[in-house]
């Protein structure tokens, strides 16, 4: 029988496998969650409406944009980053409200759904939304 000591120093690499194994999953699952694959980065959409509702909610915010144009009214829902990234520059719950006029440019997604990616926008007041 081999002494307790020298079983445990055989275990120690597998058991470091298995936890360097257990890191590169998680990493590999956060960076899948956190792409942005399904806009299109090489375009831009600057869409002019009207605020309908600003979701404040993990993992991100929600800005929904009623879009009115050739005779058709439509929703557009824009994804933006986490709340806590959006508080950090400048943002708040209650940064926009029903009925707010606003225009935002966003990535639309590939497949050509009213939806896409925020990246800045003029609020009610005419005057760029925070991104400090």
């Amino acid at each position: 029988m081999a002494a307790p000591f020298l079983a445990s120093a055989r275990a120690r690499p597998l058991r470091r496998a298995g936890i360097l194994a257990a890191l590169a999953l998680a990493a590999t699952a956060a960076i899948a969650h956190h792409t942005y694959s399904m806009f299109d980065g090489r375009r831009q959409v600057t869409l002019h409406g009207t605020v309908r509702e600003f979701q404040w909610t993990n993992p991100h915010c929600f800005l929904q944009v009623v879009v009115s144009g050739a005779g058709a009214r439509e929703e557009w829902s824009i994804q933006m980053d986490s709340p806590q990234t959006r508080y950090r520059k400048g943002w708040r719950p209650g940064a926009l409200k029903p009925g707010d006029a606003v225009s935002v440019i966003i990535h639309p997604t590939r497949v050509g759904s009213r939806s896409g990616q925020y990246m800045s926008g003029t609020g009610p007041d005419g005057k760029p939304l925070r991104e400090d």
